[in-house]
């Protein structure tokens, strides 16, 4: 290295200095002039002495942390080497299952689109339950069916999940907020649903109903008997107030008729 080359290149100097300054000195100088000039030659000969010492110890020391570096390095290597390699081969086990799952979704997606189908008619029957939010759930999957954005598989997933919900709805009984038709007007109101078995509704201005089947489809009509207003008054008095047991009178006349 550059810094030790001097050094070496210093003590050369030295040795030679000294060297011609024996024969040179001695007629000429005084007898105790002669070792003070040895002594301090001496004593700078130890310092580069020294000095080089710890440059070879510097050197060592930084060989040791690029062998350490350099065996990281090959670690490290080896490591990407061993994901790459599988990545490549995970990529080819999901381009075969790809492969599989393709062509058993080809058979598949006939049934789904037939189940999806089945079921809007079913929804668009029932009771008037946030229809258009149920309706709007089967088209999306049925239009990323159809167009390749969602996989059979997938959409089975969701259709299963779809499934599920229908069933809750079925059971449950409880206070929602549904945008409805009334007359000629639509109103965000709460309404009550008791399982499959009808809808009752409460207007934001008091009005009291319920959902009630026509022939042209499901209607909204207000309640003008004071009674049957009483009943549904209290049915949503007790469901505000989370109690969902016990014994309610309610309109015979308001269920859902064919249900």
């Amino acid at each position: 290295m550059p810094a030790t080359r001097a050094i070496h290149s210093r003590r050369a100097a030295l040795a030679l200095a000294l060297a011609a300054l024996l024969p040179a000195v001695a007629p000429a100088q005084d007898a105790t002039e002669l070792p003070q000039r040895l002594i301090a030659l001496r004593g700078e000969v130890e310092s580069l002495n020294s000095e080089l010492e710890l440059l070879r110890e510097e050197q060592r020391t930084t060989l040791l942390g690029l062998a350490q570096q350099k065996a990281e390095l090959e670690n490290n290597l080896k490591r990407q080497q061993l994901a790459q390699q599988e990545a490549r081969d995970k990529v080819a086990r999901l381009d075969a299952e790809r492969v599989v799952v393709g062509a058993a979704g080809d058979a598949l997606t006939p049934v789904m689109l037939s189940a999806i189908e089945a079921l809007r008619a079913q929804v668009a029957a029932g009771l008037p339950f946030k229809t258009d939010e149920r309706l709007a759930v089967l088209d999306e999957i049925r239009d990323g069916l159809t167009t390749g954005q969602l996989p059979p598989h997938r959409a089975a997933n969701r259709l299963w999940a779809f499934h599920e919900d229908e069933f809750r709805v079925v059971r449950e009984t409880g206070l929602h907020q549904q945008t409805i038709r009334l007359g000629d007007e639509q109103v965000l109101a709460q309404v009550a649903k008791v399982g499959a078995v009808m809808l009752l509704f409460k207007a934001p201005d008091g009005r009291l109903g319920a959902a009630r089947r026509a022939a042209s489809g499901w209607t909204w009509e207000e309640s003008t008997d004071k009674a049957d207003q009483q009943r549904i008054a209290a049915l949503f008095d007790a469901l505000d107030k989370q109690i969902r047991q016990g014994y309610f009178e309610l309109p015979a006349a308001l269920a859902a008729s064919g249900n």
